[in-house]
């Protein structure tokens, strides 16, 4: 049997990985290589690219804003193998650093939760196209690869029966994997200005803020497929964003 490593190892983004392998509550495990998360892709190599075609990919959206994108251009804008979207997730939402003075025990979970209740025409709009994506590999990422895209994917997993658990350790993975890109993140921060507490913050991925988004999601809306519902995403589109990871 064929061994899939969630992480795909990349020379230009350090962390680019895989949602399949997850038990689900039907006793099955999620797909792999069908749905995959990531940071930014500015800096893949020629190498880098063609190993993402070689696994499949035909789908890529980035979840960043027009800023970020112009300071870091997106390598398939254009590419004649891979459709490009590209869905700011979270412009609907103050600053970080706005959303930290406001609250004395600011931590990411609460911009995760802001982002479920402000967000939702973006977030339908990430999950609309993974729904109605063409067959091959549909890759989503962020910056990091840990907000954004831990937000979509947590929704993603959760819609397919991965218990909660896992999502959060799927969410936490970042911390253990992205040392590199962490660090880098952190002086770009630094230079910008943001305060080294605020960065430990912003840049860490503590179980705990997956679990509050989770929770938040239980108390105000049910469930996770109430949520999708709730959005517009209509019964037709979960079934398929769920066949995806089956």
């Amino acid at each position: 049997m064929f061994i899939y490593n969630r992480l795909i190892a990349l020379e230009g983004a350090h962390n680019v990985r895989d949602l399949g392998g997850y038990r689900t509550a039907g006793g099955n495990s999620t797909r792999w290589r069908s749905i995959l998360r990531g940071d930014a892709l500015h800096d893949l190599s020629a190498a880098d690219i063609e190993a993402l075609l070689g696994h499949g990919l035909a789908t890529v959206i980035d979840l960043r804003n027009a800023h970020e994108i112009a300071a870091q251009a997106n390598p398939f804008v254009g590419h004649d193998r891979v459709r490009y979207h590209n869905t700011p997730v979270f412009s609907a939402l103050a600053p970080v650093e706005m959303m930290a003075e406001a609250s004395l025990s600011f931590d990411m979970g609460d911009r995760y939760c802001q982002a479920i209740d402000k967000c939702r025409p973006a977030i339908a709009e990430v999950l609309n196209i993974i729904a109605e994506a063409p067959d091959g590999a549909v890759l989503f990422h962020c910056s990091a690869g840990k907000d954004r895209t831990g937000v979509i994917a947590a929704l993603l997993l959760a819609n397919a029966g991965v218990d909660e658990t896992t999502i959060i350790e799927d969410y936490a993975l970042t911390a253990t994997i992205s040392g590199p890109l962490i660090a880098r993140l952190r002086q770009r921060a630094l230079d910008r200005g943001m305060s080294s507490t605020l960065i430990d913050i912003v840049l860490a991925s503590e179980p705990r803020s997956m679990r509050q988004a989770l929770d938040h999601i239980r108390l105000h809306y049910g469930s996770v497929p109430d949520y999708l519902r709730l959005l517009g995403v209509d019964e037709a589109q979960v079934s398929r964003l769920k066949a995806r990871l089956s």
